[in-house]
C-alpha cells in the first residue's frame, strides 16, 4: 500500500493553487483599498501596480520555463504574480513597497560577477554566460518576511551549490559572502548616507550548500523581474526575506563572518542567522504567526488576508536544523535574528 509522506515544508493538497490557475491566471482588475499590512506600509491602488512579465529584450528570455523540481512542490497557493511583482522591499529604491517603477531604470545588460576571495583561481564572468553553465531548474518555496508576512513563489535558477563549486572555494573559505550593485545615479536610495552601502549579505558554507539554498535567476516561468532582483539573486526559503540578496555582482569566499547590511545597521534585530522561529520574537512583535498574501486583494485596509503560525526554519527545519546543531549555547536567540 503507498504511503504518502508529506515534506516538513507541505501542506495538504486542498490549499494549493490549481495547477492550470497558476499558469492561467487572470489580471486582478479591483483597485485594493489604500491601506497597510503593517504600520508604514501603504495600499497599492491600481495604476501603482506592476506590469507582469521578462524584463524588457531580456536575451535569456528564451532560457524559460523551465522543468519544475517535484521535491519542491508548491503544496500551498501561489501567491499571484502581480503581487510578487509589486509588492517587495528593496531598500536601493526605497523603503516603501512600490519600488517597482523606480527598478525599471536599472540597466540589467551587460552585468558581470566577480567571484573572488579564497578560491583557487578569483574570476569575473559575464551572468549570459555564467547562467549557461548552470542546471536551470523551478522550485516553488514559502518565504517569510521579518514584517510578519509570507508569500508564496516559484523561482527559476540553480542550487547555489553548483555556483559554489563552479568558483573552486579553498578549504580555509568558511563564509559566502554576497554583494549586490552600487549605482546611486539609478538606485536613489542609495543616496541615503545612512545606510551601508552596498548591500551586503552571507552564508556559511553549510548553508551556502545546503539543498535548499537557490540562485533565482526567474521567476513565473520567465526571467526575474527587476524589482525582484534581476539578474541574479539568492532565495533561502528557512530564513527571514532580508537574507535574500538582490541583484548580486559579487561573491567573494571569505574566513570571518561578513558584517552584513542589516547586522550592521541593527544587529539587536536583524543578526547574521536570521532563521525563521516562532518563540522567539522581534524585538518589536511576535514571530508567532503570519499573513499569508495571495494576491493584490491582501494588502488593502480592509482586507482579511489568511493569517497562518509560523513555523520553525519556515517549515524547512527536516533539511536545515541539522546545520545549526552545538550553536545554541554560542548564539542562542542570535540564531533567529
Amino acid at each position: 500500500m503507498y504511503i504518502r509522506r508529506w515534506r516538513g515544508w507541505e501542506l495538504p493538497e486542498s490549499a494549493a493553487t490549481d495547477e492550470e490557475a497558476f499558469r492561467n491566471r487572470r489580471r486582478f482588475l479591483k483597485t485594493a483599498a489604500a491601506g497597510s499590512i503593517v504600520a508604514a506600509t501603504a495600499g497599492l491602488p491600481f495604476e501603482t501596480r506592476a506590469q507582469v512579465g521578462a524584463p524588457e529584450g531580456d536575451p535569456t528570455v528564451d532560457l524559460y520555463p523551465v522543468s519544475r523540481n517535484d521535491a519542491y512542490a508548491p503544496q500551498r497557493a501561489i501567491s499571484g504574480e502581480e503581487l510578487v511583482a509589486t509588492y517587495n522591499n528593496y531598500y536601493e529604491f526605497g523603503s516603501s513597497k512600490t519600488i517597482w517603477k523606480k527598478a525599471q531604470d536599472l540597466p540589467i545588460r551587460p552585468w558581470t560577477v566577480k567571484i573572488d576571495g579564497l578560491v583557487e583561481e578569483p574570476r569575473e564572468i559575464d551572468f549570459d554566460e555564467l547562467i549557461k553553465q548552470m542546471p536551470l531548474e523551478e522550485r516553488v518555496y514559502r518565504h517569510r518576511c521579518v514584517e510578519a508576512w509570507s508569500i508564496v513563489v516559484p523561482w527559476s535558477g540553480f542550487p547555489l551549490k553548483a555556483l559554489v563549486d563552479f568558483a573552486r572555494p579553498l578549504s580555509k573559505a568558511k563564509y559566502v559572502k554576497m554583494v549586490t550593485f552600487e549605482d546611486s545615479d539609478v538606485a536613489s536610495g542609495q543616496r541615503a548616507p545612512w545606510y551601508p552601502w552596498p548591500y551586503v549579505e552571507g552564508l556559511t558554507m553549510a548553508e551556502a550548500t545546503n539543498e535548499l539554498a537557490f540562485m533565482a535567476t526567474g521567476m513565473y516561468g520567465k526571467p526575474i523581474t527587476k524589482q525582484n532582483g534581476a539578474p541574479l539573486r539568492l532565495a533561502v526559503p528557512w530564513k527571514y526575506g532580508f537574507k535574500s540578496v538582490k541583484g548580486i555582482v559579487h561573491i567573494s569566499f571569505v574566513e570571518e563572518m561578513p558584517k552584513t547590511f542589516w547586522w550592521e545597521i541593527q544587529a539587536r534585530e536583524y543578526g547574521f542567522w536570521a532563521n525563521v522561529n516562532p518563540k522567539v520574537s522581534h524585538p518589536r512583535w511576535s514571530q508567532a504567526n503570519e499573513k499569508f498574501l495571495k494576491s493584490m486583494d491582501d494588502i488593502g485596509t480592509f482586507s482579511s488576508p489568511e493569517r497562518i503560525p509560523t513555523q520553525l526554519y519556515n517549515g524547512y527545519a527536516e533539511q536545515v536544523a541539522h546545520l545549526y546543531k552545538g550553536l545554541e549555547d554560542e548564539y542562542g536567540d542570535r540564531l533567529f535574528r
